[in-house]
């Protein structure tokens, strides 16, 4: 039941709430909240008596009392602004520990594959370090709590209440499995998502690798709150669709990889949710002052500290369980690949040269898969730019054949050379193709040497030689459509067809275009 006094929104607005009043709804609401801060403040170890019980209730009446505060503007309060701070601190520590207790009782169940670091170890450190937060918060409130007047309950039944049991084993599974029959799309479909996602976070895994002094510059740019905060909306999206559509089918039990990736899945967006917690702590709170009163006291928590804690642990393991979990869904790939070939056009502008290549790779290596390149008789590894490239040695000679042959059937090179000018004729033949439109000019005016390398040769030879020369320049290009064959995997091939029908991300110029929706993780 709400009870509130309303003369209209207008009066209602610019009224001030009587203050004794205010402090005793206070007083009332947050009785409970100030009975587990007394409790937690007066413990000699607040790691040993927190709980998942005991943390789900102050995140509960933390965020109740938060919400009570801002409907009245305390924040904007010099009595109250200190309370209100302390109280969204309680609440967003609250959360962190109970995140990381969950990950602690509940990593066992994940089948997490092993990494170089002891991951239990660290959440301990993560907790203990959480624990002293809220320790000190739970001082510092009950002091401030005191200060206002606001009268504080001891319930000795606390720790009994918000005990948390743990019982050996699990339930039964007898509900019997639902029966789904496309095992592989199913694999595919979940294993690719989180290879996108992987990709997706490559700042945020690069960041672990950052040194000490680098913390802050990178908290400020790929650890903010906003970017964390998507991938973990992302992340938690995909362990969604897993429980949604896996959880408990036959196909969870046909492949015994699909629970180890729904862990890795899942200890990821917990891990995202502690990282966005703390960035946001260190955004919004740690360095910003809600009160001018000198009295409104400083920062509870060293910068440093939480810098290190985001980094070293919620930051560096998010980066060692999306590396496993890449090198696991690009095996699952493998075993599911579906054999394919496509047929496309060669790259407009001077064929496979680096970005067209480096794409290619990158698309290939993103699945993991084998995937080779066909141009004519020579086979080329299409996840090695490198070896992209050598394509365009083959390339070249077929439009340098394909160049000589067209300038001899138009007839471009005069019959009669005696008083001809080398120079003049390759000039004149270039122009000729431009306005046929069987072959574009990157430089304009046409920049020639003044003589011709080489003197010997018929008149059709050193113009062609020179044809060739300009060719190899990326001066001209032949405008006719080669097409190349690539073989493998359907879906990585899929990825290739669609890059190839946008130009291989540039136009027929080389200027660079936006890719389409489906390659975001080529941009990172």
């Amino acid at each position: 039941m709400i009870v509130a006094q309303q003369q209209g929104r207008g009066t209602m607005n610019a009224s001030l709430v009587n203050e004794q009043d205010f402090q005793k709804l206070v007083e009332k609401r947050a009785n409970m909240l100030l009975a587990l801060l007394d409790y937690l403040a007066t413990s000699e170890a607040p790691r040993a008596v927190l709980t998942r019980p005991l943390l789900g209730e102050f995140l509960s009446q933390s965020m109740q009392i938060e919400e009570l505060l801002d409907n009245y503007d305390a924040g904007k309060n010099c009595k109250w602004c200190r309370i209100r701070s302390l109280t969204a601190a309680t609440k967003l520590f609250s959360d962190v520990g109970y995140e990381l207790m969950h990950l602690q009782h509940r990593t066992p169940s994940y089948r997490l594959m092993h990494v170089e670091r002891d991951f239990s170890a660290a959440t301990d450190e993560a907790l203990a370090f959480t624990s002293e937060i809220l320790g000190q918060l739970s001082r510092t409130m009950i002091e401030q709590a005191r200060q206002r007047g606001l009268k504080i309950d001891h319930k000795p039944e606390i720790a009994e209440t918000f005990e948390e049991c743990q019982l050996p084993g699990r339930l039964a599974h007898n509900c019997g499995a639902r029966h789904l029959d496309t095992v592989a799309e199913t694999v595919t479909l979940l294993a690719t998502a989180f290879l996108n996602l992987a990709s997706e976070s490559e700042d945020v895994r690069a960041a672990s690798r950052a040194r000490p002094e680098e913390y802050a510059s990178r908290a400020a740019a790929a650890l903010s709150e906003e970017r964390l905060r998507s991938l973990e909306f992302q992340f938690h999206n995909l362990q969604s669709q897993y429980d949604t559509y896996v959880s408990g089918t036959s196909v969870e039990n046909q492949d015994t990889d699909l629970p180890v990736l729904r862990g890795h899945a899942s200890v990821v967006f917990h891990l995202l949710r502690t990282a966005t917690l703390f960035a946001h702590y260190y955004e919004r709170h740690l360095n910003r002052r809600h009160c001018a009163n000198p009295s409104s006291g400083g920062p509870l928590i060293d910068p440093d500290s939480l810098l290190s804690v985001l980094m070293n642990y919620s930051v560096t393991f998010i980066d060692l369980y999306i590396g496993r979990a890449v090198n696991l869904c690009q095996d699952m790939l493998k075993r599911y690949a579906e054999p394919s070939r496509i047929e496309v056009p060669i790259p407009t502008y001077r064929g496979f040269h680096v970005r067209p290549s480096t794409l290619i790779s990158k698309i290939v290596l993103h699945y993991g898969s084998k995937v080779q390149m066909l141009l004519g008789d020579e086979v080329y590894d299409a996840g090695s730019s490198l070896d992209l490239f050598r394509a365009n040695e083959k390339i070249n000679a077929l439009k340098r054949r394909w160049l000589k042959q067209e300038i001899a059937n138009l007839g471009l090179v005069p019959n009669q050379e005696e008083g001809q000018d080398p120079i003049a004729v390759v000039r004149s033949v270039v122009l000729a193709l431009a306005e046929r439109g069987k072959l574009v000019m990157y430089e304009q005016p046409l920049k020639l040497p003044e003589g011709i390398c080489g003197s010997e040769g018929t008149l059709f030879e050193k113009v062609t030689s020179e044809a060739g020369r300009l060719l190899a320049m990326g001066q001209i290009d032949i405008s006719i459509e080669m097409k190349a064959q690539f073989v493998g995997d359907k879906r990585v091939l899929d990825d290739i067809q669609v890059l190839a029908e946008t130009g291989y991300g540039e136009d027929s110029f080389g200027n660079n275009i936006p890719l389409p929706k489906k390659l975001s993780y080529l941009r990172r």
